[in-house]
């Protein structure tokens, strides 16, 4: 039974889930949260954790180890925010993205980035269930903010971020000089 209110997803390469886990539930107590709570997913390459930490402080505190000690990132590829977890429903997808719209204010611009896995789920179904009330200027290539939508199975994670907000530990990762 995969935990159900996460609030991190993390990538990682197959068969490497259980060091995944080890690796975030170290890393995350390095920023002070000792009592982080790991699991894997039923999705290969994918593992969730819930943080006592804002999601989004959690991932600028990663960022800033990545930047320090790189060498501290061996499994962990890749390190989104969640903010509401909903059973994998149109309904529910509807409402959980309805309660975030508010984070897109009036001047900004916005994309919807949908992520499935396990699911048969139409794309088109759940972009339109996202949007549903939502008046604000579409931009698919240089959004301000992304309607972000992690289906894994049963469950559905959602946010709405700036681009910046996710941490890709291969594309920010130091070059040694």
């Amino acid at each position: 039974m995969v935990m159900e209110d996460f609030n991190l997803l993390v990538s990682t390469s197959k068969g490497n889930e259980n060091n995944a886990c080890s690796e975030i539930w170290f890393l995350l107590g390095e920023l002070g949260d000792r009592e982080a709570l790991v699991d894997r997913t039923e999705v290969a390459g994918l593992v969730v954790a819930k943080t006592k930490l804002n999601p989004f402080e959690a991932i600028e505190g990663l960022r800033n180890i990545l930047r320090e000690r790189p060498w501290e990132f061996r499994y962990v590829l890749k390190v989104v925010p969640i903010e509401v977890v909903v059973r994998t429903r149109i309904d529910e997808i509807k409402r959980a993205a309805a309660s975030l719209h508010h984070k897109i204010l009036e001047n900004e611009t916005f994309r919807v980035t949908v992520e499935k896995r396990h699911t048969e789920m139409p794309t088109k179904d759940i972009i339109e269930a996202a949007v549903e009330n939502l008046n604000r200027k579409v931009d698919l290539n240089n959004p301000d903010k992304i309607i972000l939508i992690e289906v894994l199975g049963r469950l559905t994670g959602i946010s709405v971020i700036r681009p910046k907000d996710i941490l890709s530990v291969t594309k920010e990762r130091p070059q040694p000089s």
